[in-house]
């Protein structure tokens, strides 16, 4: 063979390679990247802060197990503020500075909506990200995977239940006016259609908001029984609070969204009763089951606080990307990874979660969802899992 030659066929093969080594972006001899974008300065950062802890534990066990098939685990963060516009900066960053081979993680579903065409030029997926919104899922898309009951699924199939369970004659709701709020409130209206029921009455507020006078005052005036909310955590406890203040108290019923310590630690009395539709359950460092307990004091240890059902959340996030990848092999790249993910059933989790299976038509891990009530204080679960 000539040094012409040679050099053509060097040039031939380097083109053959470059389609696979766009594919794997991020997964290095050494090591796999990947990347989260969380609200760490925003209204909701008391979500994103405990789950970016849990998974940043279970991204230290692996690399102390030795990694991903002898790859360490690298997890690159930045905040959006809970900004769509910031995420989009953000995964910018992320995709075309950091090199990730995936997104994982990432909280809200506006901002996740946001960076999807930044991701999917890329070929970069979203992993369980941090967002029940339908749009985490569908349309279907070998780059999306998404693990949390849908905000429209969960408030479809509880609203009715906890409408009649409590004998409510007129069923109002308070939400965010975004993707967000809006999955809520068309789950509720639509299985309070499919029951014979309407929504009485239906108010919004602008994603940052703390005054919600006028929402409650007008929920109030409607002679409403039970309340829906799709609000986070400061304005769940801040609805609550104006409601208990003026005399009103309904049920109130709220989405995965608001399921988290803060909200009975700093909402106190007010917040007393209030219903949630949620999975994985608060791991208490007192929690009677041991491998719940273990877990819990792991974490105070790591991280010097108690953790929260975020945290819990952050950490099944996180080692569900881990099997994945694990089961891709040693060559990982877009295609095997895909071929990994639409075969794998993952069983219920420690802290109470459900099976979870996909495939190549199903890209959701699981619709059931149950309640969970406060009670003096503390998260209690009421309910087995329904759809």
């Amino acid at each position: 063979m000539t040094p012409r030659t040679s050099l053509l066929a060097l040039a031939g093969m380097l083109a053959l390679a470059t389609p696979a080594l766009a594919q794997t972006q991020g997964v290095g001899k050494s090591e796999i990247v990947i990347g989260t974008i969380q609200d760490l300065s925003g209204p909701a950062a008391g979500l994103s802060k405990p789950a970016l802890e849990g998974m940043q534990l279970r991204v230290e066990e692996v690399n102390e197990q030795g990694g991903i098939n002898g790859r360490k685990l690298v997890l690159k963060t930045e905040d959006s503020g809970y900004d769509p516009k910031r995420a989009v900066l953000a995964a910018q960053k992320l995709i075309d500075q950091e090199k990730i081979f995936a997104m994982v993680g990432h909280l809200g579903t506006a901002p996740n909506i946001a960076t999807f065409p930044v991701l999917f030029k890329k070929n970069v997926f979203s992993f369980f990200p941090l967002s029940a919104g339908r749009q985490m899922y569908e349309p279907l898309n070998r780059l999306t995977y998404a693990f949390i009951a849908p905000y429209y699924g969960q408030m479809r199939a509880a609203t009715p239940r906890l409408a009649k369970e409590k004998g409510a004659k007129k069923v109002c709701a308070i939400y965010q006016d975004d993707d967000f709020g809006l999955e809520v409130l068309k789950g509720s209206e639509d299985g309070l259609k499919a029951a014979g029921m309407e929504m009485a009455e239906k108010v919004s507020y602008k994603r940052g908001a703390t005054d919600f006078s006028s929402q409650v005052a007008k929920t109030k005036a409607a002679g409403c029984d039970l309340v829906v909310l799709g609000t986070i955590i400061r304005e769940t406890i801040g609805a609550m609070g104006e409601a208990r203040k003026s005399g009103f108290n309904p049920t109130f019923l709220a989405s995965a969204a608001a399921y988290i310590n803060a909200v009975p630690k700093l909402g106190g009395a007010a917040v007393d009763g209030l219903y949630i539709a949620m999975t994985i359950g608060v791991p208490y460092t007192d929690s009677p089951e041991q491998p719940v307990r273990f877990w819990a004091n792991k974490y105070k240890t790591r991280f010097d606080k108690e953790p929260d059902t975020f945290s819990a959340t952050g950490y099944v996030i996180m080692d569900a990307f881990i099997k994945v990848a694990q089961k891709a092999g040693p060559n990982l790249n877009t295609d095997s990874f895909v071929r990994a993910m639409e075969s794998t059933t993952f069983p219920p989790d420690i802290f109470g979660g459900p099976e979870m299976s996909f495939s190549p038509t199903k890209h959701l891990g699981s619709e059931a969802s149950r309640l969970s009530q406060i009670k003096n204080g503390k998260w209690v679960v009421v309910s087995d899992y329904f759809k």
